[in-house]
């Protein structure tokens, strides 16, 4: 009998029974699936004569489901769902959104271009396997120039011969001074270079953008640059440093902004500074010349976009 029963009711069943079930009313059911209320009436009548049992009773207040409609709307759910995933997944396929994807990107182009991308493309094709590199450029070039990566939000390094490779957009980094919000300077305003040469400082180590930028500034302005200086790559060691210590740390713009959000609960927070601090743009790199898979254009696709968008912004 389950066999027969499997056989016989079909997903237009099904979201008939989940909409009735919903809307507690044959008319408004019959309505959301652009049905004829007499169609409606006929379909259920199918379902329950396939069944051989009641699935839902009327009642002054409407329909209401017996306990076999009640197993049935819930099994409904589930049921239409992955239809529609299963939809979702044949048209990932054909238009060839599927497979693997992997970007490497320095720290201000993962946080402000490639996650905004990977949301939407996830939207589109849950199934695309994504996997982001975060790292200089330097390390970044070398595993793109190795097939390791598809593109690159990066720079082009010093000796490296530039014509290997298509460059597009010109993405600007601007730097924040971050601290912790306990620090003597959180609060002050509009502080020069010679205001912070005496604190820690953790940053990037020398030749790194950022800190060319950083040391630059410093530079321009007449004071020392610091010498109590901790060398890190890594993000966590820099929020950790900032919460055990005095230390000032250069962080790119979208990620002062993540970490300064009141909702991260990272106590961090921006230093008001005299002088703006700005870091050698960043392109999308390419191998010149390398076919790119469906799903690996897309991301790119959506990166390329998400720069647009924050350009007429």
């Amino acid at each position: 009998m389950s066999d027969i029963l499997a056989n016989r009711l079909l997903p237009k069943h099904f979201s008939l029974i989940r909409a009735v079930a919903e809307y507690g009313q044959l008319s408004l059911a019959a309505n959301a699936l652009a049905l004829t209320q007499p169609a409606a009436s006929r379909m259920l009548a199918d379902i329950e004569r396939h069944v051989g049992a009641a699935i839902f009773v009327r009642t002054p207040k409407g329909m209401e489901p017996t306990a076999i409609g009640v197993a049935l709307a819930r099994r409904a759910q589930n049921l239409l769902e992955e239809i529609r995933e299963a939809a979702r997944e044949v048209e990932a396929i054909r238009r060839g959104m599927t497979g693997t994807v992997r970007v490497g990107a320095v720290t201000g182009g993962a946080v402000g271009y490639v996650v905004p991308a990977i949301q939407t493309l996830k939207a589109e094709a849950e199934a695309a396997d994504i996997h982001v590199d975060v790292a200089p450029s330097g390390a970044l070039i070398n595993d793109l120039l190795a097939g390791q990566l598809d593109f690159v939000l990066g720079r082009i390094p010093n000796g490296v011969d530039a014509r290997q490779f298509s460059i597009v957009g010109v993405l600007s980094e601007e730097v924040d001074l971050l601290v912790h919000q306990s620090h003597p300077l959180a609060y002050a305003e509009r502080l020069t270079m010679a205001d912070l040469v005496h604190f820690p400082w953790v940053m990037q180590a020398p030749g790194a953008p950022v800190r060319q930028a950083l040391e630059g500034v410093f530079i321009e302005q007449g004071a020392a640059i610091p010498s109590n200086i901790v060398n890190t790559t890594s993000l966590l060691v820099m929020i950790a440093m900032l919460a055990a210590s005095n230390a000032i740390a250069p962080m790119s713009r979208e990620v002062s902004e993540l970490l300064c959000r009141h909702t991260t609960g990272t106590g961090l927070l921006q230093l008001d500074i005299e002088l703006p601090i700005a870091v050698a743009p960043y392109h999308l790199i390419t191998v010149a010349g390398k076919r790119m898979t469906p799903i690996a254009a897309r991301m790119r696709e959506l990166v390329m976009s998400e720069f647009d968008n924050r350009r007429r912004g």
